[in-house]
């Protein structure tokens, strides 16, 4: 079984540090390489640079909690919940759909409802 898991490429797991601004506050934000590919195809989806996709999340995180206690892993959770979502069945896996126009759990347009839930 785990050589399923550890004949990954070490690239995917190697990790990196991006800048993100925040509303005009630069950010260092440190995920694996497979979380950034993740992000990338998130914010795609709607049109977003990965840092305006975390800048949205953030936004609605806040919107939602009052507070960020830690941004990244909620990205790796959102990251993870996007690739149950399409496992599943409950988001296409066609990139052409936005996800913003997708309703889960009645929440439409929300991006960080629909990836943290």
């Amino acid at each position: 079984m785990c050589q399923v898991f550890v004949s990954a490429d070490p690239m995917l797991y190697a990790s990196r540090s991006r800048s993100v601004r925040l509303h005009g506050v630069a950010t260092s934000i440190r995920l694996e390489n497979m979380f950034w590919q993740v992000l990338q195809e998130i914010a795609g989806r709607d049109g977003y640079s990965v840092a305006q996709l975390c800048t949205r999340l953030y936004d609605e995180l806040v919107a939602e909690h009052g507070a960020v206690d830690n941004f990244s892993s909620f990205l790796r959770v959102c990251c993870t919940r996007y690739l149950a979502l399409q496992l599943s069945g409950e988001l296409p896996r066609d990139a052409r759909i936005p996800i913003r126009s997708i309703i889960l759990d009645g929440a439409p347009g929300s991006v960080a409802t629909a990836l943290a839930h």
